[in-house]
């Protein structure tokens, strides 16, 4: 076996849960194939280039090998392999999303009440 579905492959690599779900997602445009938009019916074969955006920074493997049955996640790893240029990518966002954490989680107390507000206003001068 050396070409699979594309759809087949990446629930057999567990990038999706389901199969439908694969092919939803391929229907979307969130997976690329080679760089170009493909089907859920095409073939992939070894060291294809397949990107995947699930999260914000796209993941770029290449395919090593493929399965026809969904095996266990460290079987599955042995499928496929993160491009450094992706896993640069990720380790940057990752850096980015420490640096600057959410504002609203600096709020200790929550949203002002009517009367917090009517102060806020007062010191305004509205």
């Amino acid at each position: 076996m050396d070409k699979i579905r594309l759809d087949k492959w990446l629930w057999a690599a567990r990038f999706y849960k389901t199969r439908s779900v694969a092919s939803q997602e391929i229907g979307k445009g969130r997976v690329l194939v080679n760089g170009q938009p493909a089907k859920p019916a095409r073939e992939v074969a070894a060291n294809d280039l397949v990107s995947v955006r699930k999260e914000d920074p796209a993941l770029h493997v290449r395919v090593l090998a493929v399965s026809n049955t969904r095996g266990p996640a460290p079987a599955a790893r042995l499928l496929y392999q993160e491009t450094p240029e992706s896993v640069a990518a990720r380790e940057r966002a990752a850096e980015t999303r420490r640096l600057a954490p959410e504002p609203a989680h600096d709020i200790a107390m929550g949203r002002p009440t009517k009367r917090d507000r009517r102060q806020i206003d007062l010191m305004r001068g509205k």
